[in-house]
């Protein structure tokens, strides 16, 4: 019997060990989301002003993407696309909690034996929609909220429900911080905690700064460090503004504070680095590290702050000029993943939850918009060819200027709709960065044929808008308007073709 209870033991052993053993082969995910954060707002991609060398130095050791995109220029609609893996056509909260367990990428790192968790903005819902009703077993400072009413302890003092458009004040900070303290700190504390929990489980994490986003506050040492530096610096002929659109935009890096708190964001990624080498994860673990869109560098007649610049892009958050949307996208995985910098693969937001359950769990994701770039990461594909979409109906002409916009890039060429004057622009973004070259009028037959894909998209989502085009004043459905291209080419094609016939 003695020995018939041992064999017994020493098989549930065996099957736990090994389940142990194989859950540390596993990868750990570490996903890192910075608010507003723009694609020049680090010293790598050209930053005079912000130093961050920790951030560097993670995309110099990694993949470091040069055409990655938000799926929106705005927070909400944008998050929503990184956590659904879809275009967020419908520009709100959405319905977390009737995401399909088959679609849900949290549930399938659970399901594999995971632990997840998530830190910071999350500003998706409450309830099902909220980050434990999405699937994460862990949530901290998450909830409704947008944004923090301060980034120092006790941050939410003066934020009421229901005020400044907020259903509630960050979740869980108050209890858990100290006097004196720093928001992005306490969230980096915190997810430290959370990958030191159960090391006998992999852990898909979410860390997800509510900087660099207002209100613009910093460490008065930083603040003070950088007044000294801008001070010496010379920003050259170009004006510190310039007019666009409703606004105008800034063209200078010269806020003390603003750079202040970029480098504590900076600082505290450094934290969660050291913290993954000093507990035995940092071989092991998937670094990503992203923004929801560009920087605030926008306004328009309310002549709020703005405290940064996307400059040589155009434009900054709100607008689909590359501003706007054109974001930091590093994946940093050396013991499997070569470093390099990609210049050429046109990425998503909505493209990284897929490709980390393809690279991890080896699972595709059906039914989504997203794609995994699992194929880019191992140097087998490049998708500079790729045509991607954006709609932004939500416009803050008051506050960052911009108006109802639509947007389709196909391979180099980008054509912007302004959906209520009925203008359109095209750019070759990779030879005209700044997209000042506006070759609508020179291209005629590209920019047609882009807008009738962009208006045949609208119509496969559905897109719900007021006033697409107008014609004689009457609404045209982008349905409609499709077809109304559709047939334009159509006789366009017939014409060439007969002038072809006419010369042989």
């Amino acid at each position: 019997m003695k020995k018939l209870v041992t064999y017994f033991v020493l098989a549930i052993c065996t099957v736990s060990c090994s389940s142990v053993a194989q859950n540390k082969k596993q990868p750990n995910v570490l996903f890192v989301i910075v608010d507003d954060w723009g694609f020049k707002d680090m010293s790598l991609h050209g930053s005079q002003v912000y130093q961050t060398p920790n951030v560097d130095n993670l995309a110099k050791d990694g993949v470091d993407f040069q055409n990655a995109y938000s799926s929106y220029p705005r927070c909400v609609p944008s998050r929503y696309g990184i956590m659904t893996g879809t275009y967020p056509v419908n520009e709100d909260h959405g319905n977390l909690g009737a995401v399909k367990d088959d679609k849900n990428f949290i549930k399938k790192f659970n399901n594999a034996g995971y632990n997840s968790f998530y830190v910071g903005k999350w500003h998706l819902g409450s309830e099902e929609s909220s980050p434990k009703g999405y699937g994460f077993k862990e949530s901290f400072a998450a909830g409704d909220a947008g944004g923090t009413e301060t980034h120092f302890y006790p941050f939410n003092l003066k934020r009421v429900v229901g005020t400044k458009g907020e259903k509630a004040p960050i979740e869980d900070v108050q209890e858990y911080a100290k006097e004196g303290e720093f928001l992005s700190d306490v969230l980096t504390r915190r997810t430290i905690e959370y990958m030191k929990n159960d090391k006998s489980k992999p852990f898909i994490g979410v860390l997800a700064f509510y900087a660099v986003h207002t209100p613009i506050e910093a460490k008065p040492e930083d603040v003070e460090r950088n007044k000294a530096e801008i001070a010496k610096m010379n920003f050259g002929p170009t004006e510190e503004y310039i007019t666009e659109g409703n606004g105008q935009t800034h063209m200078w890096q010269n806020n003390p504070t603003y750079a202040g708190l970029v480098e504590n964001t900076d600082e505290n990624i450094g934290k969660l680095i050291k913290a993954l080498k000093e507990n035995g994860l940092y071989e092991n673990t998937i670094i990503v590290l992203t923004s929801d869109h560009g920087g605030l560098s926008t306004r328009g007649k309310n002549n709020r702050i703005i405290p940064t610049s996307n400059a040589p892009f155009r434009a900054g958050k709100g607008w689909i000029y590359e501003g706007g949307i054109k974001v930091p996208l590093m994946i940093h995985y050396p013991k499997e993943i070569k470093a390099k910098v990609e210049t050429e693969s046109i990425i998503l937001g909505m493209d990284i939850f897929p490709t980390l359950t393809d690279y991890v769990l080896k699972e595709e994701v059906k039914g989504i918009d997203g794609k995994s770039f699992k194929n880019i990461l191992n140097g087998s594909e490049k998708w500079n060819e790729r045509t991607v979409y954006w709609n932004s109906y939500k416009a803050r002409p008051t506050q960052t200027g911009d108006s109802k916009t639509s947007a389709i890039r196909v391979g180099d060429y980008k054509l912007l709709h302004f959906v209520e004057s009925d203008k359109t622009e095209l750019y070759n973004v990779k030879e005209d960065i700044a997209e000042k070259n506006d070759l609508a009028t020179k291209m005629p037959e590209k920019s047609a044929e882009m807008l009738t894909l962009l208006n045949q998209w609208k119509a496969d989502k559905k897109v719900e808008m007021k006033a697409n085009h107008k014609s004689g004043g009457e609404e045209i459905s982008p349905k409609k308007q499709a077809k109304k291209d559709a047939k334009k080419e159509a006789k366009k094609a017939e014409r060439k073709a007969a002038r072809k016939a006419e010369k042989q």
